[in-house]
């Protein structure tokens, strides 16, 4: 397959006005191709990504179906998953062996994963036997492995080679990659035995060994490797590439960084999704879709919000000697409810990279609880100052002081103890913590305040 991933001189543009979004959209309606083939080709391909997905979908349709206008692939892989989802139904199987063809392998499979199943043998039977068991054997391999977002094109030379072969060969073989940063050496088994820069090999006079001038220990990333875990290996080490290797250790593919900040780039947007409970959610999803992903989410926020009601009706008996209780509530539950989503969002994080470990846990642990008395003890001065000033009831600023107290340092411990639980169940903390946390501190906040409030009254 060509490989399109080149820096070209094009006009880069940061914005378009909605006056430039006009006239493309008029374009269409007067079925000037060439206008927009032309206006395309000037700019840089994310920019004219950036158009396409600000057309409306109809406007998109009409595009796409217009005659002599065939979209770039260069600008196809620039879309938004769910844009390309869309555009793939517009396109005949011939279009889409077209824009794959021209693709590196890991963008094809990317593509090639978004179109329906009654359409995929159809398009893959279209290409060639070489770039169709390429595109089956990567879709063989689970979708958040490192074969999928590995590129098998790379550049991979013997041990015994002299510099000045290896410059031969990379001038005269027209299937090498059109770009690469690094050269694999390899042994007679394929297995990958150093790097390379290909910038020292120009540096190096024709009759050294490329074994004389290689790292050696490559990074060899398995291609059944999570690719987060490839993610956190590209951060920790700060690679530019990284080899793949099957069961027996053989060179199959490389990863490059582009490829691996993409995958961090759509890690931490699923985490902030799923914290939120709109999981894979797209802007292009409509309304009925949108509304069947959050219900449960919601149905559930519903149940807890039921419990902690449960709770307060427990101390209905406190309340009707002290209405005011009934005001200062969520004062105290919304200040946990906030602190212990603080320390998630951070626990969250640091089990996505790795960074909590059994070593530090204990602690992380206790930092969490110095934090919550921290806090606690500040906010309690803080609240007990201005319910003083206004309801002039030392007894009722004692009792929000101590419930303040208590319940900060609940949100904190449980803001890591409730996503390290679900880690070492198998459950994605990102997915469920939010509404245990939310529950845990309101039901802690609202008994903390009113048993608190019961033993003063």
């Amino acid at each position: 397959m060509t490989l399109i991933k080149k820096i070209k001189d094009k006009k880069v543009n940061f914005e378009f006005n909605k006056e430039y979004i006009k006239v493309v959209t008029d374009k269409i309606s007067n079925n000037d191709a060439l206008f927009i083939t032309n206006s395309f080709k000037e700019m840089h391909p994310a920019d004219a990504a950036d158009i396409i997905e600000h057309l409306s979908q109809n406007d998109r349709e009409n595009l796409i179906k217009l005659n002599n206008f065939k979209i770039d692939p260069e600008v196809f892989i620039e879309l938004n998953e769910s844009i390309q989802t869309e555009i793939i139904k517009y396109l005949s199987s011939e279009a889409i062996v077209s824009i794959l063809k021209n693709l590196e392998s890991d963008d094809a499979i990317a593509i090639l994963e978004n179109v329906e199943e009654k359409d995929k043998n159809a398009i893959l039977s279209l290409l060639p036997p070489k770039d169709r068991f390429a595109l089956l054997e990567g879709l063989s391999y689970p979708e958040d492995s490192a074969a999928r977002i590995m590129q098998r094109e790379f550049t991979a030379i013997p041990s015994n080679w002299l510099v000045g072969q290896t410059i031969d060969y990379l001038r005269e073989n027209k299937d090498l990659p059109e770009e690469f940063l690094e050269i694999y050496i390899v042994d007679e088994n394929f297995k990958p035995v150093g790097t390379v820069p290909s910038s020292k090999v120009l540096r190096t006079p024709r009759e050294s060994k490329m074994s004389s001038i290689m790292e050696d220990s490559p990074f060899l990333v398995p291609v059944d490797m999570d690719r987060e875990e490839v993610g956190h290996l590209f951060e920790n080490y700060n690679l530019n590439s990284a080899c793949v290797v099957d069961k027996n250790d053989k060179l199959v593919g490389m990863i490059t960084s582009d490829d691996v900040l993409t995958v961090l780039k759509e890690e931490a947007e699923e985490d902030a999704l799923r914290l939120a409970g709109v999981g894979d959610e797209e802007i292009t999803d409509g309304v009925i879709t949108k509304t069947k992903r959050r219900f449960n989410w919601l149905l559930l926020n519903l149940f807890t919000a039921f419990l902690a009601t449960y709770c307060i009706s427990l101390f209905g008996a406190t309340i009707e000697q002290m209405v005011v209780l009934a005001f200062l509530m969520p004062i105290v539950a919304s200040m946990g409810g906030n602190a212990g989503m603080q320390t998630l969002a951070v626990t969250v994080r640091t089990l996505a990279t790795n960074d909590l470990t059994k070593n530090n846990f204990n602690q992380n642990i206790l930092k969490e609880f110095n934090i919550g008395i921290l806090n606690g003890i500040i906010f309690a001065l803080i609240s007990a100052l201005i319910v003083q000033l206004w309801f002039q009831d030392s007894q009722l600023s004692l009792i929000i002081s101590i419930s303040m107290v208590l319940t900060m340092i609940v949100a904190g411990l449980f803001g890591i103890l409730v996503p390290v639980t679900l880690k070492k169940m198998n459950i994605d903390p990102a997915i469920a913590s939010s509404v245990f946390v939310t529950t845990i501190t309101d039901v802690i906040g609202f008994v903390s305040f009113l048993g608190v409030g019961a033993y003063f009254l």
